[in-house]
């Protein structure tokens, strides 16, 4: 069997190194030099990525572009900006370079997270945890009425991909009518779709609109003034796409008037948000630091979806989540 050099500059405890190493064997692991704090963090050159050609974390543009060896990039994170340009999708492309990223290993936590969001919107349990309200008071009274429940609402997913797939089936037993943006609809989503252009239908009569877009040239400040104004009022906005998709100075704005009834988001821009920032005085915005696709045994789950990827690849079988 051919053995094969795989370069990960993932930041693994000496654990998930282990089960790197022993679940890979026996092809070899190569660690570069100095180990990158995290999956945020600038990526640097090193030598030893000359020697790979399958990838496994966040290698530096200029690495990847010299190496003469590299077949596959899997990328250690679900979004994957830095490689999202039309250079490096032709330099991919014409060298035959298969590129995986790691949705299917954040999607459900994702879901569970934004779905949180809403189901504490319905019940208002920002108020309600910090209400004293005796019973029977005015307080208590308004607290209980204006609950309300999922069960029929309408909701607009905007991008469709693995988290979405996860969180559809939360809100399906809320028999929720869901509409999903797409910018090619396929028609096999189980229900609605619509393009960028068929979107302010949707959004005039969307009770909440989930933001999971990721950051490329196309979703710049996506939801901006003019969209916010076609979404229906007291709607409610969720982000857990990236902060760089909303005009944060449009969105201030829409909490403020009243327009939106309420933001929750867990990404933003700059990440952390300043704690002068307004975003933070507005008390229907609720923000949480980016850690919705957080779960137990993280790394671990990340390590063993690369190590799935490596047998199908190894098998000559389509690979998961493959982005390039």
């Amino acid at each position: 069997m051919e053995t094969h050099r795989i370069f990960s500059d993932s930041p693994l405890s000496a654990d998930h190194a282990r089960l790197l190493v022993d679940g890979a064997a026996p092809h070899e692991i190569l660690f570069p030099k100095k180990a990158v704090a995290s999956v945020l963090a600038k990526p640097e050159p090193d030598p030893a990525f000359a020697l790979a050609d399958i990838a496994f974390g966040q290698p530096d543009l200029d690495s990847i572009r010299s190496s003469g060896k590299l077949k596959w990039l899997h990328i250690s994170t679900a979004g994957f900006t830095r490689y999202d340009t039309p250079e490096f999708r032709a330099l991919v492309a014409e060298r035959g370079i298969v590129v995986t990223n790691s949705s299917s290993v954040y999607a459900r936590a994702c879901a569970d997270h934004v779905f949180a969001f809403m189901l504490a919107q319905s019940r208002l349990l920002p108020e309600a945890l910090a209400s004293q309200a005796a019973n029977g008071s005015e307080e208590w009274f308004r607290l209980r009425s204006n609950s309300v429940s999922l069960r029929g609402q309408h909701v607009v997913i905007l991008g469709f991909g693995g988290i979405a797939t996860e969180l559809v089936k939360l809100l399906v037993p809320f028999e929720m009518k869901i509409t999903a943006m797409r910018r090619q609809p396929r028609g096999d989503e189980g229900f609605p779709t619509v393009t960028t252009e068929e979107l302010p239908a949707a959004l005039a009569t969307a009770d909440h609109v989930i933001n999971i877009l990721p950051d490329n040239a196309a979703s710049q400040h996506f939801i901006n003034a003019e969209r916010l104004a076609q979404m229906k009022p007291g709607v409610i906005f969720h982000n857990i796409g990236r902060g760089t998709t909303v005009d944060q100075d449009a969105l201030l704005e829409s909490l403020r008037s009243g327009h939106l009834g309420a933001a929750w988001l867990d990404v933003t821009e700059p990440e952390p948000l300043p704690a002068d920032h307004p975003l933070r005085s507005v008390p229907n915005c609720h923000i949480t630091p980016h850690i919705a696709g957080g779960h137990g045994d993280e790394s671990g789950t990340l390590v063993r979806h690369f190590l799935t990827n490596l047998n199908l690849y190894l098998a000559g079988e389509p690979l998961r989540d493959r982005i390039m």
